[in-house]
């Protein structure tokens, strides 16, 4: 075990330093203007040079905060190709039933995108994005921070070298207070026109699945679950609350929940027949990791990184290297046919297979 955690490199995808990826930065909500911008801003591989927004306030405070944002465009002029040769790549980080438009709209242009997770509202419309970005010839990658986090990477290459034996069980929490951070019912998260299937799951189960896949290398193959919404403001979603498991391909069961009305919380733990490895908190913006192997435990001084900017930095290194992405569009197909089943799961209260 001590090799194991001794041998590592954070950045062992990283194969340039030289070169820039502009990007157009498409939505410019909370999460853009805190994180994303200042990540960009401290990345060596990428630059902001246009925003897209339906705020001409909001892409001039842009524009006066961030010296290398030329443009600030509407949605319309975006789609229309206004402004095209002041970018290289569009991030899209919009309500998940707009991604299509957005992303289609710049694989017509010729533009190497990078989507925020999940990739649409819905198994249909994901896999006419990833249609989109294969018929323009285009790279697509969907926003997986956490494939990048050195704790995250550390735990896969442990899992690899057989520090925890063979992958038995995953338990995996993500919650958040909904209505505390935005204090509004009236939000997108909460319309099923715009978030999809529901609201917990396609928002925050969506860690613990993706990072378990991540981590152990394997697909679901059937999941089983439960919801339910009782607080009037999730009245027209299923998932205020969700608890859902699943089996994966390598033989591992995964057990997951996930709640927009609860505590701050995120957890993942993979339980193998030799040792156990958690990651707690998991799904911040910092990461801890633990590992516990025949009665001794170590926590691991995993390097703390801007995570945007580490995800960045990755994209960025794949499209200058014209290498391909790990999270590409398939990938991120799986995720959509896995929450739709766990939402007919809950529905029927039966076992549903992930099917293509």
């Amino acid at each position: 075990m001590t090799q194991s955690l001794l041998d590592w490199e954070p950045r062992d995808w990283q194969t340039t330093t030289e070169g820039t990826v502009r990007f157009a930065l498409v939505g410019v909500g909370w999460w853009t203007r805190e994180f994303v911008l200042p990540a960009i801003e401290t990345s060596d591989l990428c630059e902001t040079t246009a925003v897209v927004t339906g705020s001409t306030e909001k892409a001039d405070r842009v524009r006066e905060e961030y010296d290398t944002v030329e443009r600030g465009l509407t949605y319309e002029e975006f789609v229309d190709g206004e402004a095209t040769d002041a970018y290289d790549a569009a991030y899209v980080c919009t309500p998940n039933a707009t991604h299509l438009e957005y992303v289609a709209a710049a694989a017509d242009h010729g533009k190497d995108v990078l989507c925020e997770k999940p990739m649409e509202a819905s198994v249909e419309r994901a896999a006419d994005l990833v249609a989109a970005c294969e018929d323009a010839g285009v790279t697509l990658m969907i926003g997986y921070r956490m494939h990048t986090e050195p704790a995250v990477r550390r735990a896969r290459q442990l899992v690899r070298d057989g520090v925890v034996g063979e992958p038995r069980l995953v338990h995996g929490e993500n919650s958040q207070p909904l209505l505390e951070m935005i204090d509004d019912p009236d939000q997108w998260r909460l319309n099923p026109d715009l978030t999809g299937y529901g609201t917990s799951v396609m928002d925050l189960g969506i860690y613990p699945l993706n990072t378990a896949r991540f981590v152990l290398d394997a697909d679901p193959v059937a999941v089983q679950s439960m919801m339910q919404s009782s607080h009037e403001a999730f009245d027209e979603v299923p998932d205020e609350v969700a608890a859902f498991s699943v089996e994966f391909d390598d033989g591992t069961f995964a057990s997951c929940t996930s709640s927009q009305n609860a505590s701050d919380h995120t957890r993942l733990e993979i339980v193998g027949t030799e040792g156990r490895i958690e990651l707690e908190p998991a799904f911040h913006m910092e990461t801890g990791l633990t590992v516990d192997r025949g009665g001794t435990t170590v926590e691991v001084d995993a390097e703390q990184v801007d995570q945007m900017e580490v995800e960045f930095d990755y994209f960025a290194d794949r499209v200058l290297a014209g290498e391909d992405v790990y999270a590409d569009g398939e990938h991120g197909l799986v995720d959509m046919r896995t929450i739709k089943a766990i939402h007919e799961a809950a529905e029927t209260g039966g076992t549903v297979e992930v099917s293509e």
